[in-house]
Order: structure tokens, then C-alpha cells, then sequence
């Protein structure tokens, strides 16, 4: 892993009155760069030929930077090159997927902000449950074999994939029928599956302020999962396997006396993380949670950085509006906190 005060040394030798806040070009790049700019940051997006068109549509980005291969990023040559441009690099899920968290780790020293640490635990299906259970989160079962299943149960694989290729199983023939189906007979979750409304908090959290906030929320659109819904009394015998692929969100906002347990519970994953990975978690995260008919939290994930969700409330969301007299995205909270640790000397608690 690089270490910490490496990466430190290279930021103290940037011109910060010329930052360049950038990420790579999906999932949520486009509020990052709009919350850089909005910030008075220079910003800049690396991104794939057939997603250069998308920047340039919306005209957010202040610089293009066009790779055949996301994996470029890890290079000496072309880190240099972001070095050289004062670059503040953004993880977001599609970032942490094609480059993966331990080469992030392990070969990535372009100042980034938060703490990269967290992408293994997020990432490590044994390390985050570790976590939870630390943050006294109530989780689903789990199952270590699937010859114990004797329930409907969900079947994860690791990565931020957005869902692909997770399916239910309600038994060990039908799991050993639908594992040969999406061959993946390596590493895997079984878990149960928890009957309630799916709600997704997003939070951020800053050292600098040592706040929580609730910035916004949603629920996820999955397909063919939600689809099918529509047409269980029209297909029955014939209905399709449900998929889980992530396609959008929708907004939503809580019934207000259910937000001091999920208030509590954003605070007690950033306690845990304190404790389990010092300095622990830094900027947005997110607890993927179900709400059950007894109004009781059952926590299935964590998401320690900034989630596709955000992307409803680019503009603000009723709980952003309550803690903030102007319009803020999570991609604009993330360019505040950077703003605000400039002014106080203080890069090296954020950025790592």
C-alpha cells in the first residue's frame, strides 16, 4: 500500500491556487464536476472515446482527457501527468471497479480524496460485515453453504457491478441451478432476503466539521426485477428470473420519525470506522438498508464513497435544503470540503 505521508508530500507541492478537482467519466462525474466548478475549482474528466460526447454535451467539464483504457490511469506516465495538473482525483463506484481497490492501493499516488482504505473494506465482503456488526447495525443472515439455505435468499458477488448477475434462491437445488446458469463459481454471498422498503441514505461526513449529514436519498430502479412486478397476475407460470441490474433511481424521502435511526446508524458506521481503520471513513457514503412493516432497519451494505443515487439531487434535496441556504449535491459537498481544507492548511485530514 502507498503510504499515507507519500502521498502527502506529493500534495505539498501543488499550486493550490490552481487545483483540478477530476474523476473518471461514469457514474457520477458529471455532479462532481459540476460541484468542482460550482466550488471555483478547475476541473477535468478522464474518460473513454464513447463517453467523451456526454461531457461535452452538458459542457461541465473545463478539460477532456480521452484514454482507450481506464486502466491507463494506474500508469507512471500518465499519473505524472495528472501530478503535474494539480490533480485532486474523486472515487465513485465505476472508479473503484475498473481499477479496483487493492491497485488503488497499491499503485495509485495521485492525491485522492478520502481515505482509500476504506474501498477494501467496502469492498471485502468479510471486512464490511465485520464493520456492521462493529457499528451495531442489525444485518440479514447469512448462509456459508448453500446446502443451509431454507429460505429465500439472495445471491451477491463481489465488486460494484450494479447488481449484475445477483439472483434469489429459495433452496439448494435451485441455488446449484442458477450458479451454473451465470457460471460464477467463485466468490459469492448467499444471503437473506429481507421483505421491505429498500431505502438508500446518502451521507456525508467530514473530519473537519466531525458531522454526519443526510444530504439526500433514493430507492433503486433494477431490472427485470421491478418490471416483473407489473406482471405477476398477467404471466404467472411463465415469469422471467428476476434480475437485480441496477438501470436508475428514484427519489424519496423518509417518514420523519424513522430519520433518528438512520441518523444514528450513519453515525455509528463513521464511529466503527474510526476504530476499525484509522482515520476511518472521509466525504460521502452510503448504509443500503430495507425498512420492514415492524419499522425496523435491516442494513445489507455500505457504500463508502459517492453513490449513483446522488445523482437525483444535483441541484439539492430536501434534507441538503435544510442544512445547506443553497443548492447542494454530494459532488458539490466533496468540492466544499476540499475548499474549506484549504482554508484552514488542513489537505493532509481529507485527502490520502
Amino acid at each position: 500500500m502507498i503510504d499515507s505521508s507519500a502521498i502527502h508530500r506529493i500534495l505539498e507541492g501543488y499550486d493550490c491556487e490552481h487545483l483540478s478537482v477530476a474523476t473518471i467519466g461514469s457514474h457520477t462525474a458529471l455532479q462532481i464536476l459540476k460541484g468542482a466548478r460550482d466550488e471555483g475549482f478547475e476541473n477535468l474528466v478522464i474518460c473513454r472515446e464513447d463517453m467523451e460526447k456526454v461531457y461535452s454535451l452538458f459542457g461541465v467539464a473545463d478539460e477532456i482527457l480521452t484514454i482507450g483504457d481506464y486502466r491507463q490511469v494506474l500508469e507512471r506516465e500518465f499519473q505524472n501527468e495528472l501530478i503535474a495538473r494539480n490533480v485532486i482525483l474523486v472515487p465513485h463506484g465505476s472508479f473503484v471497479e475498473y481499477l479496483s481497490p487493492g491497485r488503488i492501493e497499491d499503485e495509485l499516488f495521485v492525491p485522492m480524496f478520502g481515505n482509500r482504505m476504506v474501498l477494501e473494506w467496502e469492498s471485502n465482503r468479510d471486512k464490511e460485515r465485520k464493520w456492521m456488526i462493529h457499528a451495531g447495525l442489525k444485518l440479514p443472515e447469512e448462509f456459508n453453504h448453500p446446502e443451509d439455505i431454507d429460505r429465500l435468499v439472495l445471491v451477491k458477488f463481489p465488486g460494484a457491478k450494479g447488481g449484475k448477475n445477483y439472483f434469489l434462491a429459495a433452496d439448494p437445488e435451485e441455488f446449484e441451478r442458477k450458479i451454473r446458469k451465470f457460471g460464477r463459481n467463485g466468490e459469492f454471498t448467499i444471503q437473506e432476503y429481507v421483505i421491505g422498503t429498500r431505502f438508500y441514505p446518502h451521507y456525508f461526513y467530514s473530519p473537519l466539521t466531525d458531522r454526519v449529514e443526510l444530504l439526500s436519498m433514493d430507492i433503486r430502479y433494477e431490472s427485470n426485477i421491478d418490471g416483473i412486478s407489473r406482471l405477476s397476475h398477467i404471466l404467472q407460470d411463465s415469469m422471467p428470473d428476476p434480475s437485480f441490474v441496477v438501470t436508475g433511481n428514484l427519489p424519496v424521502v423518509v417518514r420523519e420519525s424513522l430519520l433518528p435511526q438512520i441518523l444514528e446508524m450513519g453515525q455509528r458506521v463513521v464511529k466503527a470506522s474510526k476504530e476499525l481503520f484509522s482515520p476511518g471513513l472521509i466525504g460521502p457514503f452510503c448504509i443500503e438498508m430495507v425498512c420492514t412493516d415492524e419499522l425496523e432497519f435491516v442494513a445489507f451494505e455500505i457504500s463508502a464513497r459517492i453513490v449513483a443515487g446522488t445523482n437525483l439531487y444535483i441541484n439539492g434535496s430536501p434534507y441538503s435544503q435544510l442544512l445547506y441556504d443553497e443548492p447542494m449535491s454530494t459532488g458539490r459537498r466533496i468540492a466544499r470540503d476540499i475548499k474549506e481544507a484549504l482554508a484552514l492548511n488542513a489537505l493532509d485530514r481529507i485527502i490520502y
